[in-house]
């Protein structure tokens, strides 16, 4: 994978200083004052001598334009711009190679760079910019603003009127050439000084590493306002890396002493680039372009820029046959054949060399063998599996009685009328209705089985609008879903109580009470007809509709801990839930006749069928994605009743909130878009992940999460993502990008619950202090509130 194509020994340490490499190229001082010009291809043949300095170089790179191909080089007396093609042909004529001074006297150059079309040189001396024209001596503008000695400059790809400058007093600024000013100011960032800098074209995003290993994206927008997107720590995403190494051949125990055991250096981000052009070269099953490449002192390091893990990491100590172990300094270039050229100086030694690195062998960690899971079944369930599992229901026996008079009612009806002894006196006698009209039947509504309805507005914008706000308790909302008509929500409160509102929260609320615990989790099964609610006192209820009483009660010393999550399953043959390490499956049927004599006793069954060690959970047909304390994800597979997968270390800290991307009956979906599932835990953000790989694709932590367990989800349409914060927003993401679309302000307190209706887009937030704010989308179409038409056509996915 590594190939040293060069090596050359100098004749002073040249461990700090920045170096010059281009995919045709490499150029190396030699003698203080010269440099040698190498082809990258022909590193035989003898080498180009440029000589016109006349004191030490301190500082070269090579133009951005593959034609001509334009190095230039610094020294405290002479900043000189050489054509490297016309120095050749001079050479080979018999002449002295020559080059163009641009600058005099700018002082110790310790950084140069070109912009995109080669026009402008930035220079970095001391504290001062120089932006210099390349093709004659002229300067620019000059810059003045850090408050310690400059490390680095960046010309924005896009737009070469902007510069961004990095410092060793621990911030960037991004300048407007135009006026010499400054657009932007970044806050202290660290600790250590500031390295290096990248732009990231595709993405409008700005990349900043300091000596301690730390990365910070920023967006860059057209305003030039930097927003934090993400922050990176070499240091971590190497310990995950090597821990996803070991767990392949060592268990999970062992793979941690190992890491463990392992002696820790420093990362400095010396230098970095984008690998951006390489969007053909595969990754897994899926193209991913969003990875950039660090070089450090220990090797070169591919880090995945939407999910902040390292993809893999190309170290010196691997290859003992190279000619350097340290690095100090690093100019990488990425070729146009999938193959990346790497200039590199020893940190110790004076030693140059030139490595040459095959991107297209590249490989996610972890990946190779071992399949993938999805959420459609590839088979029917298998004789002995647990989801073929019926009830079995007792029919009531009534013993035949051998002659005699049988026993007969006194009366000739089921039902008794109540004496009225018990109601209020009627206080206004009969009076005659004279406008009575005539009621015309209701038409009977035609179900139109097989068809999804189709009024979620394929294209609409994320909602964002306020619409209405209120004030239901004064504790916390804890959980909110959707009816799957999208006509009405549930929201489990802290003050121990279930309230069912219309979707427009209109109306006064019916209220369902009967823990003694703050609730937990609430969940509609999938014909609507009824609904269960879990909370603290280690209990869960089934209610039905129209009905103030459970139909269904589990508790009573049933569970050690409290009820964590709960909801029904496979097309509402199951009711799974969570209690301490364990999940339990149970068979159930509702029944909510009683007999008018026997009003206490209760007439519906439920039945422990399976139980397993686990904890929280997600249901994806028969797979059951299950987030355990010790921040795993295991893959359980019902079919057969075990665990079909386990990944390690899927956070830092243990998951509190597992959703899947469930899509809605009014709109449609790509098929591998449903292999999607989020994971949030406290400090570590939220997860994207692909059930086919079992990886992360994606990650979002521009929210703030640092106590509450803050809920995720996913819209209907499947373009955006919602969760809560503890900055009193609810944020909203693109799917594709990990910076946020819209901060939703003004809320009362930390945000808690999200959930998006099902029916239209709309976005309904709970917060700690017990209030409700609902948002609509501002381009939308206006949808029909009759969603009687709505039904459920898959029968072989179920949730």
């Amino acid at each position: 994978m590594i190939k040293e194509k060069l090596s050359f020994t100098c004749d002073i340490l040249l461990s700090h200083q920045q170096l010059a490499c281009c995919d045709r190229y490499c150029g190396i001082p030699h003698q203080g004052k010269n440099v040698l010009i190498y082809s990258n291809k022909k590193t035989q043949q003898k080498p180009l001598l440029l000589t016109g300095h006349h004191g030490d170089i301190s500082a070269m790179t090579f133009g951005k334009r593959s034609s001509p191909v334009t190095l230039c080089s610094a020294s405290s007396e002479y900043i000189i711009i050489w054509d490297i093609e016309a120095c050749q042909k001079r050479t080979e004529e018999g002449k002295l190679a020559a080059g163009t001074v641009i600058g005099t006297l700018l002082g110790n150059v310790v950084h140069l760079s070109f912009c995109s079309n080669d026009e402008l040189v930035a220079v970095c001396s001391g504290t001062t910019i120089y932006v210099l024209n390349s093709k004659k001596q002229e300067v620019i503008c000059t810059l003045n603003g850090h408050l310690g000695f400059l490390t680095s400059t960046e010309f924005c790809p896009w737009n070469t009127n902007i510069l961004v400058s990095t410092s060793e007093d621990r911030t960037f600024k991004v300048w407007d050439l135009k006026i010499g000013a400054v657009f932007y100011q970044s806050f202290v960032l660290g600790g250590s000084p500031l390295l290096s800098v990248l732009f990231l074209e595709e993405e409008k995003q700005l990349i900043t590493g300091s000596a301690d290993g730390q990365v910070w994206c920023f967006s860059f927008d057209d305003d030039h306002k930097c927003h934090l997107v993400k922050k990176m720590d070499l240091q971590k995403m190497e310990k995950r890396y090597e821990m996803r190494q070991e767990t392949l051949s060592y268990p999970q125990d062992v793979a941690e002493q190992l890491v463990a055991n392992k002696v820790e250096i420093s990362k400095p981000v010396i230098q970095m680039t984008s690998c951006g052009s390489f969007a053909e070269i595969q990754f897994g099953q899926e193209i991913d372009n969003s990875w950039f490449c660090v070089g450090s002192t220990d090797g070169l390091y591919v880090v995945e820029l939407a999910t902040s893990e390292l993809l893999t990491v190309l170290y010196f100590k691997d290859n003992p046959t190279l000619n350097i172990t340290m690095a100090g300094s690093w100019s990488i270039c990425v070729g146009s054949d999938k193959s990346m050229v790497v200039l590199v100086s020893s940190l110790f030694t004076p030693c140059v060399v030139l490595l040459e690195l095959c991107l297209s062998n590249l490989c996610r960690t972890g990946e190779k063998g071992g399949g993938g899971f999805s959420v459609f079944p590839s088979s029917p369930p298998l004789l002995e599996s647990p989801l073929n599992a019926e009830l079995k229901r007792k029919e009531p026996s009534h013993p035949k009685r051998k002659g005699g008079i049988k026993e007969k009612p006194l009366v000739f009806h089921s039902k008794v009328k109540s004496s009225g002894y018990n109601t209020t006196p009627r206080m206004t006698m009969f009076s005659a209705q004279t406008n009575a009209q005539k009621k015309t039947s209701p038409k009977k509504s035609i179900r139109h089985l097989g068809l999804l309805h189709r009024n979620y507005p394929e294209v609409s914008a994320a909602p964002t609008e306020p619409r209405t706000a209120l004030s239901i308790a004064n504790k916390q909302v804890s959980c909110l879903q959707y009816s799957g008509d999208g006509k009405k929500i549930l929201c489990g409160l802290g003050d121990r109580s279930v309230l069912l509102y219309n979707s427009c929260l209109t109306g006064s609320p019916t209220a369902y009470i009967g823990h003694d615990k703050p609730v937990t989790s609430v969940s509609w099964s999938l014909c609507r007809q009824w609904w269960l609610s879990a909370a603290e006192d280690l209990s869960l209820r089934i209610w039905a509709k129209s009905y103030s009483e459970p139909a269904i009660i589990l508790g009573d010393t049933m569970f050690s801990k409290p009820i964590r999550g709960a909801q029904f399953y496979y097309l509402d043959k199951f009711l799974v839930l969570t209690s301490g390490p364990s999940l339990y499956l149970y068979l159930y049927n509702v029944d909510l006749t009683r007999d008018d004599v026997k009003r206490y006793k209760h007439r519906s069954i439920i039945k422990l069928l399976w139980r397993q060690e686990v904890e929280s959970f997600f249901f994806y047909s028969d797979i059951v994605l299950v987030s355990c304390s010790d921040r795993s994800i295991q893959v359980l597979d019902m079919n057969k009743g075990a665990v079909g997968s386990v990944l390690h270390d899927a956070h830092s800290r243990a998951i509190h909130c597992i959703t899947q991307n469930k899509g809605s009956t009014f709109t449609s979906q790509a098929p591998e878009s449903y292999n999607l599932f989020l994971t949030s835990a406290v400090t570590d953000g939220v997860k994207m992940w692909d059930l086919r790989t079992m990886r992360c694709v994606r990650r979002y932590e521009n929210h703030v999460n640092l106590s509450h367990a803050c809920s995720s989800a996913f819209s209907p349409c499947g373009r955006f993502i919602a969760s809560g914060s503890e900055d009193k927003c609810a944020y909203v993401y693109d799917i594709r990008a990990s910076t946020y679309l819209h901060k939703l302000q003004k809320h009362s307190d930390t945000v808690l619950s999200v959930a998006f209706n099902p029916a239209k887009p709309e976005l309904l937030t709970g917060t700690l202090d017990g209030k409700l704010r609902l948002f609509q989308s501002s381009t939308g179409s206006h949808l029909s509130h009759d969603t009687s038409a709505a039904v459920h056509c898959i029968s072989n996915v179920t949730t």
